[in-house]
């Protein structure tokens, strides 16, 4: 076993054997034993939420005869990612909060990290293709349905995993190139990319930068489109009547609320990365917050700001009650 008292060699003059570090120790709160059943029940609370929120909505998507327009299926597809986005660490976070510390292999270490980025760039761009469809709904009302086919829709969806695997390939392969040569603690509940960065043997200045560029790219190439995408929508809202301005401004309240939200949860995790007045600690937890927070709140928001997802709630619940009666009465027929 690697000893984890090893100090890291920064010089760039010199170079180290890769895959010395075979296996990484995940070690996310070991001096917080009395957070961690609090953390362990909070988080998975939210999972349960996560799982079954999110499940409810792709089943509606699917079956529901009146969810068949462009938005529910964006909707649907986000579901999707935000359950494999937290599926990638919360269920890792929820056991390292039982034990003392895990170990993952190099290459499954590796992948967590690379699903984790690139699940997250994804989320965010069908969120900005939520916004694009959005625009046409409210801008361009007329040619809507002609422009927003089916083929349309696939585009998009393969178009935003598209690019959210390219703003994460390129730091995710440098990253596994480097060299590791201990200590192989990592202070986090997952292979978090900055806590990687910080165990390599060599000086991270062109990773820093490289990692920095493609988030910003990932995030700021999203951010413009959907803030675009809402002025435009603010524009011709402003020349409708009152009543079709709050039909309007009704169709996009969830959506506008879910971006909110999303952004500035990033923001505040991009902030106390670098805030020298953060002990990694809190750190930790407010990565692990951010992770669950956005995928936990997107059904309970769409649930509440949209009134045709509430129909469908009721709709398949009087579905289900009535199956219900009707098997009552078939085992009463039958006795």
């Amino acid at each position: 076993m690697l000893l984890l008292t090893n100090h890291r060699l920064r010089s760039t003059n010199v170079t180290f054997p890769p895959g010395r570090v075979t296996f990484f120790i995940i070690d996310g709160l070991s001096s917080a034993d009395d957070r961690k059943i609090i953390l362990f029940v909070l988080l998975l609370l939210i999972y349960i939420i996560i799982l079954g929120g999110n499940s409810l909505i792709i089943f509606l998507a699917v079956t529901d005869p009146k969810l068949r327009s462009p938005m529910y299926f964006f909707l649907g597809h986000l579901s999707f990612v935000d359950m494999i986005y937290t599926s990638t660490t919360i269920p890792h976070t929820l056991s390292g909060l039982l034990l003392d510390s895990q170990t993952l292999s190099v290459p499954i270490c590796f992948m967590q990290m690379f699903f984790f980025i690139q699940l997250g760039i994804t989320t965010r761009s069908i969120l900005t293709v939520m916004a694009y469809d959005r625009y046409l709904a409210i801008c361009n009302p007329l040619r809507y349905t002609t422009i927003m086919t089916q083929p349309v829709r696939r585009l998009l969806i393969a178009g935003s995993w598209g690019f959210s695997t390219f703003c994460t390939m390129p730091s995710a392969t440098l990253t596994w190139t480097r060299p590791f040569c201990g200590p192989n603690m990592v202070q986090h509940f997952w292979c978090d990319i900055s806590t990687l960065r910080r165990l390599m043997c060599i000086n991270t200045r062109v990773d820093n930068i490289l990692a920095l560029t493609f988030a910003l790219v990932a995030l700021g190439t999203t951010g413009l489109l959907i803030l675009t995408s809402y002025i435009l929508i603010g524009i011709s809202v402003s020349k409708m009547g009152v009543a079709e301005r709050w039909k309007a401004i009704g169709t996009c309240a969830a959506h506008l609320i879910v971006v909110t939200v999303s952004y500035t949860a990033a923001s505040v995790v991009y902030i106390s990365y670098r805030v020298g007045n953060f002990s990694s600690q809190v750190r930790i937890i407010i990565a692990v917050v951010y992770a669950a927070l956005t995928p936990c709140l997107n059904p309970m928001i769409y649930s509440l700001r949209n009134k045709e997802l509430q129909e469908a709630i009721r709709r398949m619940f009087g579905r289900l009650r009535a199956s219900a009666v009707s098997s009552g009465k078939d085992v009463t027929t039958v006795s």
